[in-house]
């Protein structure tokens, strides 16, 4: 008798496991799916500059960026190619706060597409 109810126990266990197995995930809401990473698509609509390919003049074009600092990122990259965007804080004259404003119009990835000086964003 003692040995027909650990059985039946068994059992009972064993089904409410595989029930539970079947899908452990079932009550967990999916989440939404975040966007490419910083440095790997575009996201200024006025459009953007790639880092490693933009001329000077190309480079001005960016908000606080004048022919000294186009000049300056331009022999950075020569001897060091940027692989994300925030290592254009390792350019004499652009820190922090520079950065945080050149965000979204930089890229280290596909064709520069910023046609004219972006204006400042505050």
């Amino acid at each position: 008798m003692i040995r027909a109810i650990f059985i039946a126990a068994v059992l009972l266990f064993a089904l409410d496991g595989a029930s539970a197995r079947a899908d452990p995930l079932a009550h967990v809401e999916p989440l939404a799916r975040v966007g490419p990473p910083p440095s790997a698509a575009p996201k200024s609509d006025d459009g953007v500059v790639n880092l490693n390919d933009a001329s000077e003049d190309e480079l001005t074009r960016l908000p606080g960026i004048g022919p000294g600092k186009a000049r300056a990122i331009a022999e950075h990259r020569h001897a060091h190619p940027f692989r994300r965007i925030d290592e254009l804080t390792k350019v004499k004259g652009i820190g922090r706060k520079t950065f945080g404003r050149l965000r979204p119009y930089i890229t280290t990835v596909g064709p520069t597409t910023l046609a004219q000086k972006a204006a400042v964003r505050r």
